[in-house]
């Protein structure tokens, strides 16, 4: 991705050079300040979510919603563990909000959690796949962006982020169900196999 980046930057940077060279200290200025800008106002909404994130947690408002999530992550996961599934349902929740710098440290439990199984190929590849979908419910960070660009309708784009995390999060759940199986759903096809050839 970073290699993407530099790319777009050099070429873009080269043909503004070649079409209008002074507009090129301009348009970095003008970037740079824009991008401040929306710094600021994430860290304000980071702040705010992450404040609330903790009196949730102290209620047991977080502990509630993770309870809720857990039987979903015990089938998808396959782990009874009640530590890890406990930093899993808590990561799902908050990436739920859509503040995925909050939901990264529960992340990162859950990830040195499930490389400890015996099978952590296929959880590890869940984990990320679930992370990578992102289903959100209220995309805090893209409502906050849009308020800081000048967005007329900022909150506009919490019905169609929510029906594509649902379609890209079920698409991905599925597909590494099939190309990274659990070993024990390996295990119990090629048993079905060997019976079915009366071995």
């Amino acid at each position: 991705m970073n290699i993407l980046f530099v790319i777009v930057f050099s070429v873009s940077t080269f043909l503004l050079l070649c079409i209008a060279p002074e507009e090129f200290l301009p348009a970095l200025l003008d970037g740079a300040g824009k991008g401040a800008s929306v710094c600021i106002s994430l860290i304000a909404t980071y702040s705010i979510w992450l404040g609330l994130m903790r009196v949730w947690e102290d209620s047991g408002v977080t502990r509630g919603v993770s309870r809720l999530t857990k039987p979903i992550m015990r089938r998808l996961f396959k782990t009874d563990d009640e530590e890890t599934l406990q930093a899993i349902s808590m990561n799902v929740s908050v990436n739920l909000l859509g503040i995925s710098g909050a939901a990264t440290p529960y992340g990162i439990k859950a990830a040195k959690l499930l490389d400890q199984r015996e099978d952590p190929e296929y959880a590890s590849a869940m984990l990320f796949v679930l992370n990578a979908t992102s289903l959100q419910v209220l995309p805090t960070s893209i409502i906050s962006m849009r308020v800081a660009m000048g967005s007329n309708a900022p909150y506009d784009i919490v019905l169609p982020t929510l029906l594509a995390t649902v379609f890209s999060t079920f698409l991905g759940v599925v597909l590494t169900r099939v190309f990274v199986p659990p070993k024990n759903t390996v295990r119990n096809i090629r048993k079905i196999q060997i019976q079915g050839a009366g071995i």
